[in-house]
């Protein structure tokens, strides 16, 4: 096993990214085009699906900017689309979990909150990120770090809604 640092660092931004731009779209944007991806659904135990915070303009601009942003990097524009889309997708079914265990929308849990929207594309995507175990055991940590962290900071700046 090799250490690629700027690999990781590589991974660590297009988190970011990925993550980050739904909150600073929907900052900017407020709720215009802010359809939900559930449409509403509540399940049977009365929980919506995945809730009103997980809109397909999240979902486009999360896809758009990580794929900007893998192109910015020398990496292959299909290698960002498919790592925005499997972090939305963690972060869409870390949701659903919330949702079945009754904690509201936009509640805090934490390693739930970012674990799997990090490490589903690192563990798919190893390959062409040129990871390996330990580089995705140090960005998922990184990744948990940063957020809890950082997020009190942004909340302060008003771009965050709440500090975690």
């Amino acid at each position: 096993m090799s250490f690629c640092g700027y690999c990781l660092f590589q991974a660590l931004i297009l988190l970011v990214v990925a993550n980050g731009a739904p909150v600073i779209v929907g900052k900017v944007l407020g709720d215009r085009w802010a359809r939900p991806i559930d449409n509403g659904l509540n399940l049977s135990d009365g929980h919506r699906l995945f809730g009103d915070s997980k809109t397909w303009r999240g979902l486009f601009s999360s896809v758009f900017f990580t794929t900007a942003m893998a192109q910015l990097f020398g990496i292959h524009p299909l290698i960002g689309v498919w790592f925005g889309m499997l972090s939305m997708t963690g972060d869409i079914l870390a949701s659903f979990v919330k949702r079945r265990v009754g904690k509201v929308e936009s509640s805090r849990a934490r390693g739930l909150d970012t674990v799997p929207e990090s490490l589903l594309p690192l563990c798919l995507l190893t390959e062409p990120l040129a990871l390996n175990f330990m580089d995705i055991t140090l960005i998922v940590a990184g990744f948990f770090l940063m957020e809890e962290f950082v997020s009190p900071v942004l909340y302060r700046l008003h771009i965050r809604n709440r500090p975690y």
